[in-house]
């Protein structure tokens, strides 16, 4: 017997990434029409839950926030209230031209951007993007989430 057989080496920091990329729980928030496109993505056809993406109604279960749509200046504090409750670490996809830049609504009510309020780890363009976009999007997180290192306070890694 030796190393071959049964044994599993990692640093203890790849193994709790690799469970969060394949765990996450979104708290999906959908003003406008990108909403039924991820609807879309997460029904039977296309399946977000082989991902491991089950989709919450609470922030305080949730670890990325979707946003889809048009950003009002009175959704706004809603929305960084929302991003103030959900348990860190979290992750924020921008979905849709509307949630990237406020789109054609350049208006004094709207937002510019999801990223006015809280960091963004994703960008989806498109109006509205498809439900593959949505795919990509959520491996490029997953990716992003195994290469995350984790924040020393007071020191260094």
């Amino acid at each position: 017997m030796g190393l071959r057989e049964g044994v599993f080496l990692t640093k203890l920091q790849d193994l709790i990434n690799w469970g969060r990329k394949g765990a996450l729980w979104p708290l999906a928030f959908a003003t406008a029409c990108c909403g039924i496109e991820m609807m879309a993505a997460a029904a039977s056809r296309y399946d977000f839950d082989r991902f491991g993406v089950i989709f919450r109604n609470t922030p305080r279960q949730c670890d990325l926030l979707i946003m889809c749509g048009t950003i009002s200046r009175k959704m706004a504090p809603i929305i960084k209230r929302l991003w103030d409750q959900m348990p860190d670490p979290k992750w924020a996809i921008a979905i849709g031209s509307c949630a990237i830049s406020g789109n054609i609504f350049q208006t004094y009510s709207t937002l510019r951007g999801l990223d006015c309020i809280v960091p963004v780890d994703v960008y989806v363009p498109g109006c509205a993007p498809k439900p593959e976009a949505f795919y990509e999007a959520l491996i490029m997180l997953q990716e992003k989430i195994k290469r995350d290192k984790p924040i020393v306070v007071g020191g260094e890694e």
